[in-house]
């Protein structure tokens, strides 16, 4: 009896780290860290993962004006995964691949974000 009343439990929790993987290996193959991590240009995997997706002062200038990496680790925490959705399927500065993140299916932006709130939040707003 107990053992079917831990299955759902189990299954929930399996599916939360599946996707935790899942979005871990999205930020990587999506190159994420190359500019929402400080040095990881220079340093790349040796930053721990603790330390990453907090955002950047470089920032980048353009035609638009100047735009900055933020910190994706506190704007994961100060949101709802609605609003994460919604974010993701704006528009916003270069040179940030909006295209690319549009691209993603729901269940993708999902995984990326239960991976980043997992990691919790960090660092300062950028």
């Amino acid at each position: 009896m107990l053992c079917a009343a831990l299955l759902p439990a189990t299954a929930s929790f399996a599916t939360d780290a599946d996707d935790v993987s899942r979005g871990r290996y999205l930020i990587a193959i999506g190159g994420c860290n190359d500019c929402h991590t400080p040095g990881y240009a220079q340093q790349g995997d040796r930053i721990p993962e603790a330390a990453r997706l907090t955002g950047a002062g470089l920032g980048f200038s353009g035609p638009w004006g100047v735009s900055y990496p933020s910190n994706l680790r506190l704007a994961a925490a100060q949101t709802s995964e609605d609003e994460w959705q919604s974010r993701a399927r704006r528009n916003g500065l270069p040179p940030m691949p909006w295209s690319a993140l549009q691209a993603m299916s729901r269940d993708d932006l999902a995984a990326v974000y239960r991976y980043l709130r997992a990691l919790g939040p960090a660092g300062e707003p950028a």
